[in-house]
């Protein structure tokens, strides 16, 4: 069973930095793509950023530059948001699939997700 668990939402001023962590268990997931997507309030779903079992990354064109994401090999996920704009404000939520005829889903369609954890920016 894929369980995720976020932490490390938080407020914080325009320019500034918050690292967002997910932990998942109840599975193994080294063939496991790998995400977190966000969503503000009357906003689409928006795909964050990526990382597939092999280690390759992709990210929004919003915040290249910007986030890193990165695994480790006890399947915590992080997500680290340096030079925060206002409109990264939203909920981040950590996802998880099984690749697909060798392919990741689009982030924001990765099936299995946590509970969200808000990010809030202000100018």
């Amino acid at each position: 069973q894929v369980q995720l668990e976020e932490s490390g939402g938080g407020s914080v001023q325009a320019g500034g930095s918050l690292r967002l962590s997910c932990t998942a268990s109840g599975n193994s997931y080294d063939s496991y793509c790998m995400g977190y997507f966000r969503q503000a309030p009357g906003k689409e779903r928006e795909g964050v950023a990526e990382i597939n079992w092999l280690g390759r990354t992709t990210y929004a064109e919003s915040v290249k530059g910007r986030f890193t994401i990165a695994k480790d090999n006890s399947n915590i996920l992080t997500l680290q948001m340096n030079s925060l704009k206002p409109e990264d404000t939203a909920m981040y939520y950590c996802a998880a699939d099984r690749p697909r005829g060798g392919f990741c889903p689009m982030t924001s369609n990765l099936s299995f997700r946590g509970q969200g954890t808000q990010v809030t920016v202000s100018s």
